[in-house]
């Protein structure tokens, strides 16, 4: 099985990636491999994790100038993807109408081979989180009795690529931390692939759980798409200035709303308050700078903005049930 990516004149292969069958190797439980971003007119890397009936993709990409590229695929595949930060439309015959992706959104798609086009924003630096499955896999968790549910099924067993929604949903601030936590794994072997396998099912989870509570178009039930807007670039916001303690009037302000339609509109889109999801940034921060940078508890708590470190060490146990000291142990 290949992937291919073109230069938009469809003259100059940029990449061909080759898999085993459905990402089988007898030899190794994971395997990896990282892409320079060079090849798409920019600085970055595509990093890829894959092992039997799993392929784990996440991009971290800045880009020169507006790229279109052009892909193809051989594989019968469900994908969940996450659109971390960045805006990138595809269009194919495979699909009726172009596939837009805004940062923090997500969707899920069933393809049986691939070709199409992808124009990708230099606007904002581009980071995408992908995890692509065997249908067979997927079809034993999709519910029943659930229009979006019952037509991405059809199209599964007639064998025709489909989109489960025409709209893209919020990437909730749980999902993040799962995101973030497959991204950082460090286990090795067998423990990784049952570390990663485990964390791939709870966020197909968390991707069908909120599907199923919308409702059957996909829509928000309350909030006009300017409001929509407004909320994602509070997140946004946030996402670049965590250590900041705006309140939520200011927040308001920034974007062009009031204090009611943010409380509202922030909860129902990511299903969190905005304290809630302020104070979880700040704490999955601190947790990474921890496990990674080796720094001590007191210059951590200083650096998220936390005066008082043991009003951090509380928060943070709270947080994850355990004092940031055991993080090390």
């Amino acid at each position: 099985m290949k992937t291919r990516i073109y230069g938009e004149d469809l003259n100059e292969m940029l990449l061909e990636a080759e898999y085993p069958d459905w990402f089988k190797d007898p030899e190794a439980s994971v395997l990896e491999r990282t892409f320079s971003a060079d090849i798409f007119l920019g600085k970055g890397y595509y990093k890829e994790t894959y092992f039997e009936g799993v392929h784990i993709g996440y991009g971290n990409l800045e880009l020169s100038k507006n790229t279109i590229l052009n892909f193809e695929s051989e594989f019968e595949t469900v994908e969940m993807h996450f659109a971390l930060n960045g805006h990138m439309v595809t269009d194919s015959d495979y699909f009726k109408d172009s596939i837009r992706f805004s940062p923090g959104s997500h969707n899920v798609f069933y393809t049986n081979g691939f070709k199409g086009t992808t124009n990708w924003s230099s606007r904002y630096p581009l980071r995408m989180f992908e995890i692509n499955m065997t249908p067979g896999f997927v079809e034993k968790y999709i519910p029943e009795g659930h229009q979006l549910f019952d037509a991405f099924r059809k199209a599964m067993e007639n064998q025709q690529s489909a989109i489960l929604s025409k709209h893209n949903y919020p990437i909730t601030l749980d999902m993040y931390t799962l995101i973030n936590d497959i991204i950082q794994c460090t286990r090795v072997g067998l423990f990784k692939r049952i570390f990663l396998e485990s964390k791939v099912i709870a966020l197909l989870l968390l991707q069908l759980e909120q599907i199923n509570s919308f409702d059957a178009k996909g829509t928000l039930k309350s909030l006009k798409k300017e409001d929509v807007d407004k909320m994602y670039a509070v997140k946004e916001l946030l996402d670049m200035n965590f250590r900041k303690t705006d309140s939520l009037i200011d927040l308001a302000r920034k974007v062009g709303t009031n204090e009611y339609t943010l409380k509202k509109g922030f909860k129902e889109i990511f299903g969190i308050s905005v304290f809630q999801y302020w104070k979880g940034l700040r704490l999955d921060t601190a947790k990474t700078m921890l496990l990674d940078e080796g720094l001590s508890i007191q210059e951590v708590s200083r650096k998220i903005g936390y005066k008082n470190p043991q009003h951090f060490s509380a928060a943070f146990k709270k947080q994850f049930g355990i004092v940031p000291s055991s993080v090390r142990n």
